[in-house]
């Protein structure tokens, strides 16, 4: 109640102050009102940079796309080198290689895990209960502050 009280007094003291500076303070009058309006239509306004801009690009999409001609480099083709001779190898032994890398090597079997250790259980401290201080201003009206909480 005593801050909603202070925020009254002085709320209404500023008020009171706005209405002595208005009739004390001379007034001023606004800009075009003096009389001189030519009957000029001012709904529009236009206003005139000093800034030029650059020119906006135009890319025209209605030209076909230019295809390069191709180099007589290009025009002859390159056979592929040919492969690396393989040293001679039994039929058996390419068989075995051929299903060596087709088998998956075997899974590892997982490691076994290991004990936790559990940390010592300790007894907490026994609480100190302590008197609480009352509060100040315009929190000390208890049924406000439940309200709150």
């Amino acid at each position: 109640m005593l801050l909603a009280r202070y925020f009254l007094s002085v709320g209404g003291v500023l008020l009171g102050l706005l209405f002595v500076a208005d009739a004390v303070v001379p007034k001023v009058p606004a800009i075009g009102t003096d009389g001189n309006d030519t009957g000029a239509d001012k709904s529009v306004i236009r206003i005139h940079s000093d800034r030029k801009w650059p020119e906006p690009v135009v890319f025209d999409t209605s030209i076909p796309t230019i295809v390069p001609a191709q180099s007589a480099k290009a025009d002859a083709i390159v056979p592929p080198p040919p492969p690396t001779p393989v040293a001679d190898v039994s039929a058996k032994g390419r068989v075995r290689e051929t299903f060596a890398q087709l088998v998956p090597p075997e899974p590892k079997k997982p490691e076994p895990q290991r004990k936790r250790k559990i940390a010592k259980s300790r007894v907490a401290p026994q609480m100190v209960q302590v008197a609480q201080q009352p509060r100040f201003g315009f929190f000390s009206n208890n049924s406000w502050n439940n309200s709150w909480w």
